[in-house]
């Protein structure tokens, strides 16, 4: 692979220049500070000499400007009479280029070998092809690795364009732990990678899947544990990527109980599978909230904690990349640049006590900047860490217009991974019209498109049709935000979808200020919603792909737990009616189903039997009704992993069920053996295979079924499973260690060597000279 280096900052073409000179003389390199009158300091050595190494990464500009500040540089050259001097540049130089530079370096430069261009860099990653590996940002960001991600992005909530994906691995600062991240995916299969928010989880994450990815990896960012199990094959290198799986404010307590042994299975079925690798993501805090309240989490024989990695410590060093690497990329003019240097606050930001690469990206926005002087960024910086909730709070109270603030609303209360077009504009109207009339806003008809307009870009991202909340911290600020009784009751009123509305809810239950007669009212302000739920959709049509559809809204189970929610909230007689109704499928449309119902009817079966929801009225009838539509579900096909949750689900609990209800089990359950055969040969994963032979074996157990049909039934699936190719194990990214630096401390010389190119013109400045001492030569 040939590269032109234009896609590495200044620093990041030193470290390479440094590792690769380095390993062709068999040397170790440190670096040296500028001096204050812009020469370069150097260390002497004592005996042999020194040999000087210099970086110049110039490759859009033109040889005459390399040779400019070559001149500019031989003082200083002269002044530390190195034994040996080597120049490294990005510059394309031919041997003209290289004889005319000879003359001005001098007689440093011992030959012209000593002058290195492009073509010999490439030559000597050739020869060193461990230095390519250790420079991560080097590969990810090459043409070829950069079309392979791009074409990995194969569903529409991954897809991202060239830009986002340069970017990214621009402003990213490799440290030390993207190769224990690898080492312990490798050793596992399974990668946890958890710490506090804005500290760059995602941002690891998504690097080490680019690693794979560049080696012909399938790429599948999932959303849910059915999106996993439906895509992973076996004989297939593939790398799954769920981000924030446990919710990206606070824990999913829902999610939780409902998926949590799905968790648990998909981590078992990616051990099992030697070319599969599954990454996920999310906040220490939840992390350990989920341990503590779930039961497969905390399963000392799963051991969930050896798969975790926490990030979040930064060397003093990193810390400064990060910082470079978002002013570096932002483009902000360079007086914003020459502020922070000349008031010193780049070591205070780098020291803070509230350093954050959120806080660090999300004041190097332009967006964010923009009423921002020069003059008076480096306060607004130093503000920023000391206060770091503000950072939201000025842009949307007072840079934003309401119609703005109430699109913001809406998405919010929406899935957090983004939201349709048409699903958020449906959400946007009733809400934006009610407060505007609340509080005599004028409003039009094209509202929506124009704040959508307004906030693409600095406060919400459109992929396709599907729009986001640009970054996790405005999310955060709109979490603090979204406390206030009066404006939960309207949101309540104004909900169009029962997910929203259960959205809401969520917020006011989390909200611990909320008295009980506060929160009553709320609750019966979702009495207008409450009347639709039997007849809102549970799926509908992708705007992408009309033919298809997805689960738009949450599944009935969950509505008639919300109905009994609020009727306990609020002692109105109508919520366990609507309860009732959902319960006995008195309206046509009402469907439960067993993947998304099963476990929550039992759920709630099991919780009203122990005396939960105490002042509901028609508890006993609700337990019956609940029951019945369990049975229903048992009664029609059922997916065989889905009859084994649901059997365990029930030997788990302490309550008992009717016979009648066990009787549906048992039949359900002798009848998946009828199935075994279709079941076996329709999959072409052995693992997969195995697991459904040892699924067999319990409910055969359960059920008693007869030894002979169990026996027959595992040897259809032995047989498949020999029929099958022995799937081989693919070889996982070769990431070499990086090089070692020399220079542990970084103290604030080296911070003005790393930065100095910033606040001048970045091709008129030069980049620091690199030295080592006592070199036999």
């Amino acid at each position: 692979m040939t590269y032109t280096f234009t896609n590495l900052s200044p620093p990041d073409f030193e470290d390479l220049a440094r590792d690769l000179v380095g390993s062709d003389l068999g040397v170790r390199f440190e670096g040296f500070c500028q001096g204050p009158d812009g020469g370069i300091d150097g260390r002497h050595a004592s005996t042999g000499g020194a040999v000087i190494l210099q970086a110049k990464h110039y490759p859009r500009s033109t040889f005459a400007d390399l040779k400019r500040v070559m001149k500019k540089e031989r003082a200083a050259i002269d002044r530390l009479q190195p034994f040996r001097y080597l120049l490294a540049t990005s510059k394309g130089l031919t041997p003209e280029n290289k004889a005319s530079l000879e003359k001005v370096i001098g007689p440093a430069l011992l030959s012209q070998g000593d002058i290195m261009g492009p073509e010999d860099l490439n030559g000597l990653l050739d020869r060193f092809p461990a230095v390519e590996k250790a420079n991560i940002k080097l590969w990810l960001s090459s043409s070829a690795v950069l079309d392979r991600i791009i074409n990995a992005a194969t569903h529409f909530f991954t897809s991202m364009s060239r830009e986002e994906v340069e970017a990214k691995v621009l402003v990213y600062a490799p440290n030390p732990s993207f190769r224990e991240a690898q080492q312990k995916l490798e050793e596992n299969h399974v990668l946890i990678v958890s710490g506090p928010p804005g500290v760059g989880k995602t941002t690891l994450a998504e690097m080490l899947s680019y690693a794979y990815i560049a080696e012909d990896w399938e790429f599948v960012a999932i959303r849910s544990l059915e999106d996993g199990f439906s895509a992973i094959v076996d004989a297939k290198k593939q790398v799954f990527f769920f981000d924030d799986f446990l919710g990206k404010v606070g824990l999913d307590h829902r999610a939780l109980a409902s998926k949590d042994s799905d968790l648990a299975k998909f981590i078992k079925r990616v051990r099992k599978t030697p070319n599969a690798r599954f990454i996920l993501t999310t906040r220490a805090y939840i992390f350990e909230e989920a341990r503590t309240v779930s039961e497969h989490l905390g399963d000392r024989h799963l051991d969930i904690t050896k798969y975790s990695l926490d990030v979040g410590i930064y060397t003093r060093q990193i810390k400064a990349r990060i910082l470079y690497n978002h002013l570096y990329v932002a483009g902000l003019p360079s007086g914003y640049v020459r502020a922070l240097w000349i008031a010193g606050s780049i070591p205070k930001i780098i020291d803070h006590k509230n350093y954050n690469p959120r806080i660090i990206e999300a004041m190097t926005e332009s967006v964010l900047m923009k009423e921002v002087f020069e003059d008076a960024y480096a306060e607004a910086f130093i503000y920023a860490l000391d206060h770091p909730e503000a950072i939201w709070d000025k842009a949307f109270r007072w840079h934003i217009t309401p119609m703005c603030q109430h699109l913001l609303i809406a998405l919010f209360f929406g899935s957090e991974y983004g939201v349709e077009i048409d699903e958020l504009r449906d959400a946007f109207g009733p809400l934006h019209a009610f407060l505007c009339r609340k509080y005599g806003i004028q409003f039009g008809v094209k509202d929506f498109e124009q704040a959508l307009k307004v906030l693409e870009g600095g406060f919400v991202a459109i992929k396709g049709d599907v729009v986001s909340l640009i970054n996790p911290s405005l999310r955060d600020y709109l979490t603090a935000y979204l406390n206030d009784f009066e404006l939960l009751a309207d949101l309540a009123v104004n909900s169009m979808k029962a997910d929203w509305a259960e959205a809401v809810w969520k917020r006011t239950k989390n909200e611990a200020d909320l008295v009980f007669d506060r929160r009553k009212k709320v609750a019966c302000a979702f009495l207008s919603i409450a009347e639709k739920f039997q007849l809102l959709p549970l799926s509908r049509p992708r705007l992408c792909e009309p033919k298809t559809h997805r689960i738009c809204d949450i599944a009935m189970s969950e509505r008639v737990r919300l109905l009994l929610e609020w009727s306990e909230a609020s002692q109105e007689p109508r919520f366990a009616q609507l309860a009732m109704e959902i319960a006995n499928c008195t309206a046509p449309g009402i469907f439960f189903h067993s993947w998304l119902d099963g476990n929550n009817l039992l759920k709630m079966i099991t919780r009203l039997r122990e005396g939960g929801y105490e002042n509901f009225p028609f508890r006993a009838e609700l337990v019956d009704a609940l029951e019945d539509r369990l049975i229903e579900l048992f009664q029609h096909r059922m997916d065989i992993d889905v009859l084994e949750q649901l059997c365990r689900a029930i030997d788990a609990t302490d309550s008992e069920f009717s016979p009648k209800l066990e009787t549906a089990v048992r039949e359900a359950t002798i009848k998946s053996f009828d199935k075994a055969a279709e079941l076996a040969e329709s999959e072409d994963s052995q693992s997969t295979l195995r697991d459904h032979i040892d699924t067999f074996n319990y409910l055969a157990v359960r059920a008693g079924a007869e030894p002979d049909r169990v026996a027959q039934t595992v040897a259809t699936i032995e047989r498949r499973i020999e029929n099958l190719d022995e799937t081989e194990q693919e070889t996982p990214p070769a990431i070499s260690e990086p090089m070692s630096r020399a220079n542990d401390k970084f103290n604030n010389d080296d911070l003005s060597n790393l930065f100095a190119p910033l606040v001048a013109d970045s091709e008129t400045v030069a980049r620091p000279i690199v030295g080592i001492e006592d070199i036999p030569f």
